[in-house]
């Protein structure tokens, strides 16, 4: 099983941050009481990894004190990080298992590729944008079975599969089939959607012969870039 180290501080603070350490646990239990437990996150691993994992850690210093409010939290570069409630549906939605080699979408700075890692997958994290990507290095340098690719979150990482799951974090209008053909048959997919206008999240499966995928909540959700309909695509 994959391991994470602590994100813990001697100093009892977060470096860079504004929130102590006794003051960012509290909000983090206050996240998993009030976001979590009552929009259907129901998975008690999922909870727990969400219960201890530091957002705090994950976000520009200047947001920390945010970092636990139940809406997007910017990252900068035109980026943001999902609210918990769209994080903790997506992962217990994907019913991830121990040792499952997980594509990640739209790693942004670490923080889903930090609750995967936790939750005992291998995780092959993709983003963009270079210096999000060099963030998440930074953050996920001492965690076991975590690779950052920098590269079009469209593209994937089509030299490190197969893998059993695929987790979009973020919302997108169409779900590449590059995407999914990286997914071993049978593999399992969790990701926002774009329709209409609304972002929902989705869970589905790669078939032998495609892929299907079903929205379950209607939920705030990041958009991620790079997955616009070309103008005059008609569903």
């Amino acid at each position: 099983m994959t391991t994470m180290t602590t994100f813990a501080t001697t100093s009892g603070a977060i470096p860079g941050g504004d929130l102590a350490m006794a003051d960012s646990e509290v909000m983090r239990q206050a996240m998993v009481s009030s976001q979590l437990r009552t929009t259907g996150v129901d998975d008690v691993r999922v909870v727990a990894a969400m219960g201890t994992v530091p957002r705090e850690a994950f976000v520009p210093a200047a947001q920390r004190a945010a970092a636990y409010i139940d809406r997007a939290v910017p990252l900068g570069a035109g980026r943001f990080l999902n609210p918990p409630m769209a994080t903790g549906r997506l992962l217990t939605e994907a019913e991830v298992l121990a040792e499952d080699r997980v594509l990640l979408i739209g790693a942004a700075t670490g923080y889903s590729t930090a609750l995967l890692a936790l939750l005992g997958a291998r995780v092959t994290a993709v983003e963009s944008d270079a210096s999000l990507a060099a963030i998440a290095r930074e953050r996920l340098a001492d965690t076991d079975g975590v690779t950052v690719v920098e590269g079009p979150l469209a593209e994937g990482a089509p030299d490190h599969g197969p893998f059993d799951l695929l987790l979009v974090d973020g919302a997108v209008e169409t779900l590449p089939e590059a995407l999914v053909a990286q997914l071993r048959p049978g593999g399992r997919i969790a990701t926002g959607l774009i329709e209409r206008g609304v972002t929902r999240l989705a869970s589905g499966r790669r078939t032998t012969s495609g892929h299907g995928v079903v929205p379950f909540v209607d939920a705030e959700c990041v958009v991620l870039p790079g997955f616009s309909v070309p103008s005059g695509f008609r569903f």
